[in-house]
């Protein structure tokens, strides 16, 4: 079994085959967020201190930390959110951005182990990310496209996962610090888009032996009822072996669809999270009335 191990300084979280869903929340992104651009850019992290706190109480297991904002001091904003998020949750972050000189600011000021997002098969992104992933003993989410960009074969998406976990091992990176992002595209633009990700899915699990993940909400953009689509997708894709998943957990129907499947998937114990998380506590309260009531009975 391959186990991914991310920490913070006191919580490990362990994204393994077999395992429960890692639950990672996406809303530390200014990428679509106005608002949160705006207040970012001027100083103003109070935006993101809301977002952790409320998506670590909807569940997720970690977050993802993205300042990626143009024109803006990316590597100063991305250690600041991280130094921030840190002080007010235990969660283990992803470090979210595609410039490496952020990424390693991020690192700078991270306490604990974190998954690195990301590194794509282009050679020179390799040859600068890889290195810094292990000189810092850090995990990596490998994304499956090169210099040739997003190919719409996944058995050429395949390849270039294959390429970056032997790149990976080449710098001292096992594989279990790897994950593989197969890229889910939309499925509005694409109809073989969900199927296709499943199959690499599988063959990632099977052939590579490493973890997955995905950016979920990719795969409804452009439709009505996103949130349906979005969680029936992350279903069965835990049913295809996916480990893990940048999503928003304060969506209840994306979400529940999460736990169900890890229920049906056997990663939920004698389905004790699912009972945590749905039973009714006005019910539990009537039974522990009744149990007392039945115990004054049989003493009187």
């Amino acid at each position: 079994m391959t186990e991914t191990v991310i920490s913070s300084a006191t919580k490990e979280v362990v994204i393994g085959f077999g395992r429960p869903f890692v639950m990672i929340g996406e809303r530390i992104n200014p990428t679509g967020r106005k608002l949160l651009t705006e207040e970012m850019k001027a100083g103003d992290f109070s935006r993101v201190e809301a977002d952790a706190l409320a998506q670590v109480a909807a569940g997720a297991h970690m977050l993802d930390v993205n300042a990626g904002i143009p024109l803006a001091d990316e590597p100063a904003l991305l250690a600041r959110a991280i130094k921030l998020v840190q002080s007010v949750t235990d969660v283990p972050l992803s470090i979210d951005s595609s410039i490496i000189e952020a990424l390693e600011a991020g690192i700078a000021v991270y306490d604990g182990k974190p998954l690195i997002n990301s590194v794509t098969g282009e050679d020179e992104v390799l040859e600068r990310v890889l290195p810094l992933v292990a000189r810092h003993g850090a995990a990596v989410v490998a994304i499956s496209n090169d210099e040739t960009g997003i190919s719409e074969d996944p058995d050429v998406r395949f390849e270039v996962a294959r390429k970056i976990v032997e790149r990976a091992a080449d710098h001292g990176i096992p594989r279990s610090d790897v994950v593989v992002d197969p890229l889910v595209m939309p499925i509005g633009a694409m109809g073989t888009a969900g199927q296709q990700v499943f199959r690499l899915v599988r063959r990632i699990c099977e052939e590579l032996k490493v973890n997955t993940t995905c950016g979920a909400s990719n795969v409804s953009f452009g439709l009505p009822n996103r949130h349906s689509i979005t969680g029936t997708f992350l279903a069965m894709a835990i049913g295809a072996g996916m480990s893990s998943a940048i999503m928003n957990p304060l969506h209840a129907e994306v979400k529940q669809a999460v736990m169900a499947a890890d229920v049906l998937a056997g990663h939920d114990q004698d389905c004790m999270a699912w009972i945590a998380e749905n039973r009714d506590p006005t019910a539990a309260g009537e039974g522990a009335a009744r149990r007392r009531g039945g115990r004054r009975r049989a003493a009187v």
